[in-house]
């Protein structure tokens, strides 16, 4: 056993998700605008990944999705600030859902590029942030997004672009 592990209390976290199956099947049935509006609404549950790291919907519209999350401690990288990984997560959700929520019953999509720039650290201290995932065009193969990681002051903390190919779901 470490020194570390004599002097600080172990910390733990419990999470529970459901099937997420159903949901992913609900998805070729269901436009993408409805078909978020029924994750962000609680008819259909969030995917685990939503759970795992804390994220949920806060606005959902055509062409435009934001995610929200609070930062906290099981966020962490091991120099003491949350991980890289968390602002990716949210900007790759928020881009990738901009997209889906613009796309027809029948229509799928897979992010083929993602880009993110980090411009501060987040720590638990940070607060709510919010981001902001907007398309920027939607062809019939491709679509692109912007998005932007902000604080409850519009305090920029990353930015990101992403790349999606558009397809026929089966």
């Amino acid at each position: 056993m470490s020194q570390a592990n004599l002097t600080t209390p172990e910390r733990t976290r419990t999470i529970t998700w459901q099937d997420p199956a159903p949901s992913a099947q609900a998805a070729h049935k269901m436009s993408g605008l409805d078909y978020l509006r029924a994750i962000s609404d609680g008819t259909l549950p969030p995917p685990p990944i939503a759970v795992l790291m804390s994220m949920e919907f806060s606005q959902v519209e055509k062409g435009r999705v934001i995610f929200s999350v609070t930062p906290a401690e099981y966020h962490f990288n091991p120099i003491g600030t949350v991980h890289g990984g968390l602002a990716a997560t949210l900007c790759d959700s928020a881009l990738a859902c901009a997209i889906h929520s613009t796309l027809p019953v029948g229509v799928g999509y897979t992010t083929i590029e993602l880009h993110v720039n980090y411009i501060r650290a987040i720590t638990a201290e940070t607060g709510r942030l919010r981001c902001i995932g907007e398309i920027i065009h939607v062809g019939r193969r491709m679509g692109t997004a912007q998005a932007k990681l902000i604080d409850d002051h519009d305090k920029l903390y990353a930015h990101g672009t992403t790349t999606c190919m558009i397809f026929q779901s089966s």
